[in-house]
């Protein structure tokens, strides 16, 4: 029996050594010129031109067809998409499910809203494979993921919000008073999908803190936790080291966004994803 674990590529997960996987590029327009998410972007060439445009820009979700490619020949195929609240791929690959189902008989598909993005995702990736390892049904797999899911967070520091503004999310003035103050966007993933602000807090330090804080509040005690910066790794490292200054035993790892959430982010631009309870 083939098993895949297939993401988008808001996931920033590109390779899952030992297990079966593909992901969905997103693709972001600039200028008339389209980035695809993968592994040819030119991430500095992207966030280049990002600031250079004085225009909005535009992202793409994966279609059906990119989802079908990604799925393969698998017999079994556990999917997790980008949150609904901010993009048309979740039912792109429900769509695509459907149709892979009704063309495979016998074949299964689950697609997961993860009502997220970034290093939540990569932790339910990373759950995906250590159910598959351990060899569970893929029912039993469905289950786990979905309470898996209750357990899970994503929180935000963002530096810049020069493309929210340039797309109308945000008051152009609003986005130039946060550069010249020196404040940092803190917020959260809600529970609809949609990116939450939570603190408005002045300079790197505090929004760091916040960020903690609001990771305890939400129940984290110490449990997994992957950092995904945008040209900000000195930021993950303090949080590292704020993380483990209360946890010494939490297992962290640190990396870059890939294009979608740097799209996000912007540089200097941090997303935190972390598991809450035991």
């Amino acid at each position: 029996m083939k098993r895949v674990i297939v993401a988008d590529s808001s996931s920033n997960v590109r390779t899952l050594p030992g297990v079966a996987y593909a992901f969905a590029p997103l693709t972001v327009r600039v200028d008339g010129v389209d980035y695809v998410d993968n592994e040819s972007l030119d991430k500095q060439a992207f966030l280049d031109a990002l600031e250079k445009t004085k225009d909005a820009s535009t992202t793409s979700c994966p279609n059906i067809q990119d989802w079908l490619h990604a799925f393969g020949d698998a017999d079994e195929v556990f999917v997790v998409a980008l949150t609904s609240g901010l993009s048309g791929g979740y039912n792109a690959a429900v769509n695509a499910a459907e149709h892979y189902q009704e063309s495979n008989p016998g074949a299964k598909v689950f697609v997961l809203d993860s009502k997220s993005t970034g290093p939540e995702l990569e932790l339910i990736v990373e759950k995906y494979a250590q159910l598959i390892e351990e060899n569970l049904s893929f029912e039993h797999i469905v289950s786990a993921i979905q309470e898996y899911l209750k357990r899970t967070h994503l929180m935000f520091s963002l530096k810049k919000v020069d493309n929210f503004a340039k797309n109308g999310r945000v008051n152009p003035l609003v986005a130039k008073l946060a550069s010249a103050l020196n404040i940092r966007i803190v917020g959260q993933a809600s529970d609809q999908g949609e990116l939450q602000v939570l603190h408005k807090s002045r300079g790197e330090k505090n929004a760091l803190n916040q960020i903690l804080a609001n990771m305890v509040e939400c129940g984290f005690a110490g449990g997994r936790t992957i950092l995904r910066h945008t040209q900000n790794f000195a930021a993950a490292q303090k949080l590292e080291t704020l993380i483990k200054e209360r946890f010494p035993e939490c297992h962290i790892t640190i990396g870059e966004n890939e294009g979608l959430c740097s799209y996000y982010a912007e540089p200097g631009g941090l997303l935190v994803g972390f598991e809450a309870g035991a």
